[in-house]
């Protein structure tokens, strides 16, 4: 077997113009069904874990000075918290809906795909 035509040959497949656009669209599909769920993921992580920061920032007094903003710290801490807790649950809930609102478009065309 000659390994570098078929790795010559797989780089080039890569390069080549998709000319099937079904697959295309199938791609275009599975975006759109995960999409809204992957934006949700990372917007919620991020904002949950600055909060959860900030709150561990003034719980150890780097920022703000006293007990009461160290209360005050442990309390932004415990939402931040709560906040990456609940990111992975509600990711796959709406993974969920996105998957099921576009199945059948999917499905149908993947068997287009299959068939040909």
């Amino acid at each position: 077997m000659n390994t570098d035509k078929i790795l010559a040959e797989a780089i080039a497949k890569d390069y080549a113009p998709k000319d099937n656009s079904k697959i295309v669209a199938l791609k275009k599909l599975d975006s759109k069904a995960k999409m809204p769920a992957t934006c949700f993921a990372y917007t919620c992580g991020i904002v949950s874990a600055l909060v959860f920061g900030t709150g561990m920032c003034l719980a150890m007094q780097v920022i703000g000075g006293g007990v009461s903003w160290m209360i005050v710290g442990i309390l932004i801490g415990i939402i931040g918290m709560i906040g990456c807790g609940a990111n992975y649950p509600i990711y796959k809930r709406l993974l969920e809906k996105g998957k099921a609102k576009y199945a059948y478009e999917i499905v149908e065309l993947a068997r287009q795909i299959a068939d040909q």
